[in-house]
């Protein structure tokens, strides 16, 4: 017999949902073919099935015909593609999170106090790129604790930091902390403000982990939050795997283990949550089970273009 505990809340988040619904509604509404700028989020799932329903997912704004609806990602977009949009007439509906949004007004907000910008976050990211587009002035982007020490400022009494949101507060805090250690008149933006989906999933694993031998992930490799999922389950003394799907567990995961944690990144759906249930019922018989923990009824408003589709 193996115990499977879901974790509470797992997967999709308010921002997710309304993004690939935002696909959906807009293809309803104008017909295939739509054209998304990057992955409308990061599970490789969701984005085959919205392809297969007449969304075509393109690197660059110059891969889109003239006069083709055109989305931007959840992640956001840098202010230089809403400006070459707008030049060439396209038909914009903007996907991005509202909470991601939040954060570009937040930098915008500083830089028009003359404050540098540190921006804590993962290099190459989509939202992190969007983000340094969106904030006019010096932005810095730092990674680790120990980047800090490296930072050559303009005027230590003028810097602000805001944070990628895929990143909660535990993830935060450190890079922070070394910030005002150096810095002590940098000022930022409320833990508040970071997002709550990200903690959430976050404090989720941890307490699945206090009550399991292994967990598993379910998100794609380019997913933010999905692989940190996976490094907090390891953090906590837990062999924890990252899986696209059922297809990718391995049954020698299994060998001598009793319980099973099972949580989803914020961009992987209940679907493959399902799947995997599905492949762990293959291995041995189980009994399934979920966490008590936080339940999420955050929404955000639709575009005007899709609110009516």
């Amino acid at each position: 017999m193996l115990r499977v505990i879901l974790a509470q809340p797992r997967g999709f988040c308010a921002g997710v949902e309304r993004a690939i619904e935002i696909v959906e509604r807009a293809l309803k509404k104008f017909g295939p073919p739509i054209y998304v700028r990057h992955e409308i989020v990061h599970n490789r799932h969701v984005v085959e099935d919205l392809r297969q329903r007449g969304a075509i997912f393109v690197d660059e704004l110059d891969q889109v015909p003239d006069g083709a609806m055109t989305i931007f990602s959840a992640h956001g977009v840098a202010k230089k593609v809403e400006q070459d949009a707008a030049a060439r007439g396209l038909p914009v509906i903007d996907a991005t999170c509202p909470l991601v949004a939040k954060v570009h007004n937040e930098g915008r907000r500083y830089a028009r106090q003359d404050r540098e910008i540190v921006l804590v976050g993962h290099a190459g990211h989509a939202e992190v790129e969007g983000t340094i587009g969106q904030v006019p002035g010096t932005i810095h982007l730092v990674q680790t604790a120990a980047d800090v020490a490296t930072l050559n400022v303009r005027d230590p009494g003028k810097l602000a930091y805001i944070t990628q949101t895929t990143l909660s507060v535990d993830d935060t805090r450190g890079i922070i902390a070394a910030l005002q250690a150096r810095f002590p008149a940098i000022v930022g933006p409320d833990v508040r403000d970071i997002c709550y989906a990200t903690q959430n999933r976050q404090q989720a694993v941890r307490d699945l982990a206090q009550k399991v031998d292994l967990i598993l992930v379910v998100g794609s490799r380019n997913s933010s939050n999905s692989n940190r999922l996976r490094e907090i389950g390891e953090e906590l003394g837990r062999p924890a795997y990252l899986i696209d799907d059922a297809s990718t567990m391995r049954p020698e995961w299994f060998r001598g283990v009793r319980s099973v944690g099972v949580t989803a990144g914020a961009s992987a759906p209940e679907s493959l949550v399902r799947g995997v249930i599905d492949g762990l019922r293959d291995i041995d018989t189980i009994e399934v089970s979920t966490l008590d923990g936080v339940a999420e009824d955050v929404r955000f408003r639709f575009p005007a273009e899709v609110a009516d589709a």
